[in-house]
């Protein structure tokens, strides 16, 4: 066996390991799947708002001893529900309702989680804890990932319409305040089934990388979902590997290696457009 192969297969020896690398593709199957809608319509801000406001609903489940996910669900909803609201009835500029929603409700959920007592630890709340996890927690992220995913497949076509011309969306009998809300549902049950991997910091990385890179590498909608989905499960795995042979949390090194590749698609999107202006010139 090559040296390289030696290097790639090494991590996998542990079942810690193995466990790790499963949760990490679903979890950027469907990040990157939502991640292109996300940047096609301009909610990036909204993937990091709502994955800060899950934290006082994981203190509040933690103390009704209630699932966590249910409690991240429900404060997600909140947050994106509140958003719309706040958005719709006041002058508000939807940006400046973003920042105070999410910020008030992860200030509140810092100050409850220092108030009860927890055995949760907060660093893995914030960024996850990949490696710790179970082949339980591993079956509860698959019974929420892959339909989600599956699901935003199905209906890509609606959402990109409603994302583009919501006008155009009503006007051919499309349910536009549906199609709205339901993308707000999916976003807080990717954000749920991501909670455990990679935290409520790194997974917003993980619902803008994808998506802009694939919008920077083409311009057809299809082809960007594949792209987005091959550098979300390249950078799973080579994340987890690299976490591996240099020690480090495993989450965000998935992110670094997803940050390298939209830095790769940022320059050859630069050099495809500067070699367009050559040829025009």
């Amino acid at each position: 066996m090559s040296l390289v192969q030696t290097w790639l297969l090494a991590p996998f020896a542990h079942e810690f390991m193995l466990r790790g690398l499963a949760v990490a593709v679903m979890v950027g199957l469907v990040c990157a799947v939502l991640s292109c809608l996300l940047v096609l319509k301009g909610w990036s801000l909204m993937g990091d708002a709502v994955s800060h406001a899950v934290l006082p609903g994981i203190v509040l489940a933690h103390i009704a001893s209630l699932p966590l996910a249910i409690g991240a669900f429900a404060a997600s909803l909140t947050c994106a529900f509140g958003i719309g609201y706040l958005k719709e009835n006041s002058r508000v500029k939807e940006d400046t309702v973003m920042g105070i929603v999410f910020s008030g409700m992860f200030a509140l959920g810092l100050v409850l989680f220092v108030k009860v007592d927890s055995d949760q630890h907060l660093m893995h709340i914030l960024f996850g804890n990949m490696l710790g996890v179970t082949w339980g927690d591993i079956a509860e992220t698959a019974l929420i990932a892959l339909p989600v995913a599956g699901f935003m497949l199905v209906k890509r076509r609606d959402f990109l319409l409603h994302a583009f011309d919501p006008a155009h969306a009503r006007a051919i009998g499309l349910p536009v305040r549906a199609l709205h809300f339901g993308l707000l549902a999916m976003l807080a049950l990717t954000i749920v089934a991501a909670l455990k991997a990679v935290g409520i910091i790194l997974v917003v990385a993980m619902l803008v990388a994808p998506g802009a890179i694939g919008f920077l590498t083409t311009r057809r909608f299809d082809l960007m979902l594949l792209t987005a989905i091959a550098a979300a499960v390249t950078s799973s795995v080579f994340g987890t590997i690299l976490s591996f042979h240099l020690d480090v949390a495993t989450g965000p090194c998935i992110v670094v290696v997803q940050a390298v590749l939209f830095l790769a698609a940022l320059a050859h999107s630069l050099w495809r457009a500067g070699r367009r202006r050559m040829a025009a010139a």
